[in-house]
């Protein structure tokens, strides 16, 4: 396997060391240079990591460059487009936590910058490994839904006393729209493909930024029928939320009922009962149901459903993926340029929000 990739994060909060941090110690990189200018944070990187060198800032982590195969940036997002920079302009490769960057101009000028450098960024669109999201691929490609007229994702939570981040109060660079956004509009595109128009509805409900969210996209069908509408959904203020994934076709429905513990009404429907919860008439018993763990969803016709097994897979491969690109000039694991599609969207959402309208998209828009 060779050396261990030396990484520099940049970033050591809720997704620098809660995610990334964990990925890359999972696929056996190292960290080697932190910033941060939290003396706690500062203190977990070096009980986390040994020897690790943290820095106040970036321009005390590109000094490192040569120590460094990696640059990951975890920062705020209203700080990714000065730190993708400062990467890129020692030529190190950089993987940068989505959105890539606040609005769309700002996201199509890092990707050209990367492309005129040599290709040097991806994006940190880790659902793309989700269990969830790798599920659904296959039973898509197995034709079980015949042809597919809605996707619904939701992304909702129960948390009436908001936590007091940039995410929560930064209303250009924060809010759900483009946190959560970013990935139901990524996902629902890798899917279903490029959105032809989007209408959106986003309220600011107990934060600055936006906390309740709703997208419906129309995708552009290849063969000129009608195509998919998705209907993405994100809330901070949901005490029941929705099933997580439903998807209708002609031939039947997907449904995830719960995502990752939060808690749902729908999440019963994911128990199983043994044979001994039955009473002598097949008539159920009171014995406690059993979480059934070796599913992902069901394939559902009407009253009448059958357990989808999971897909293999986890978001530890994104940075296998990575490693693949940086050591051996594999494959870009995300494209930028996905990212900045995803922007494209997620700007025209604010639009439509703002003026009550559905906005026109180009299908192959985006550079």
């Amino acid at each position: 396997m060779g050396e261990p990739l030396r990484v520099g994060l940049i970033g050591y909060g809720s997704a620098g060391r809660g995610i990334h941090a964990r990925l890359l110690r999972e696929v056996g990189a190292r960290v080697t240079h932190v910033v941060s200018r939290s003396p706690e944070r500062s203190a977990q990187a070096r009980t986390d990591w040994a020897g690790v060198v943290v820095e106040p800032d970036v321009d005390g982590l590109v000094a490192h460059a040569s120590e460094l195969d990696l640059v990951v940036v975890a920062s705020p997002t209203g700080e990714h487009v000065a730190h993708v920079r400062a990467a890129l302009g020692v030529g190190l490769p950089v993987v940068v936590d989505k959105p890539l960057a606040p609005s769309t101009a700002e996201a199509r000028e890092l990707a050209a910058e990367a492309e005129e450098s040599g290709g040097r960024l991806t994006v940190f669109q880790n659902r793309r490994w989700d269990p969830e999201q790798l599920t659904l691929r296959t039973v898509l490609a197995d034709g079980r839904l015949g042809r597919v007229h809605r996707f619904e994702r939701r992304w909702e939570r129960w948390r009436p006393t908001p936590q007091q981040r940039w995410k929560e109060n930064d209303t250009r660079a924060g809010g759900l729209l483009l946190d959560l956004g970013a990935h139901l509009v990524d996902s629902a595109v890798q899917l279903f493909g490029p959105a032809e128009s989007v209408y959106a509805e986003l309220r600011s409900l107990t934060t600055p930024a936006e906390d309740d969210v709703f997208l419906a996209l129309r995708h552009a069908a290849p063969d000129g029928g009608p195509g998919v509408v998705s209907h993405l959904q994100a809330g901070g203020l949901v005490g029941a939320p929705g099933p997580r994934t439903r998807v209708l076709g002609d031939a039947g429905a997907y449904l995830v009922t719960s995502f990752e513990g939060e808690p749902t009404p729908f999440s019963t429907l994911d128990e199983r009962r043994t044979r001994s919860d039955l009473g002598p008439h097949g008539v159920l018993g009171a014995a406690p149901r059993v979480a059934d763990d070796e599913h992902e969803g069901w394939l559902v016709h009407g009253r009448d459903r059958v357990p989808v097994p999971r897909a293999p897979g986890g978001h530890a491969d994104y940075y296998r993926a990575v490693a693949a690109w940086v050591r051996d000039g594999g494959p870009v694991p995300v494209d930028p340029w996905d990212a900045v599609r995803t922007a494209t969207v997620l700007d025209a959402a604010r639009v439509s929000a703002r003026e009550g309208r559905v906005v026109e998209l180009d299908p192959a828009g985006g550079r």
